[in-house]
């Protein structure tokens, strides 16, 4: 089963924000990006906050508050064809290295979501069973 791991937030002020994660909720500060994003984590999830009048990779505007959702799948294509299955429609891909990179859709309503790695994301790992034990 895919797994939450990123969440972009569109900030006016990313680094006020990145300090109210990092103190409110002693997430750290893993990167920040020439672009001016920040990406943050907790462990297991990454939080990147993008800059309200970053540049756009498409023609959506630019609104404050959450801009996409991130999947980490355990198979890109299987993953691919199931949303596309779903009625998403692929979007684009971001290439920041083989460690960060997203393959964005579009879902109902406008929805952006997409699947990839990110800084400060864990991977999926097989659950512990009682065999393992």
């Amino acid at each position: 089963m895919p797994k939450i791991r990123h969440i972009a937030y569109r900030a006016q002020d990313v680094d006020a924000m990145a300090a109210f994660f990092a103190k409110a909720f002693e997430m750290e500060i893993v990167q920040r990006r020439q672009n001016g994003a920040i990406d943050l984590t907790d462990g297991t999830i990454n939080i990147t906050l993008l800059r309200a009048d970053g540049q756009r990779v498409d023609d959506r505007p630019h609104t404050i508050g959450v801009d996409h959702i991130g999947f980490t799948v355990e198979d890109e294509a299987k993953a691919r064809e199931l949303v596309e299955a779903a009625g998403g429609r692929e979007l684009n891909t971001i290439n920041l290295g083989s460690a960060n990179y997203e393959v964005k859709f579009e879902g109902p309503e406008g929805i952006v979501v997409d699947f990839g790695h990110w800084a400060g994301g864990t991977p999926i790992t097989e659950p512990e069973t009682a065999a393992r034990a």
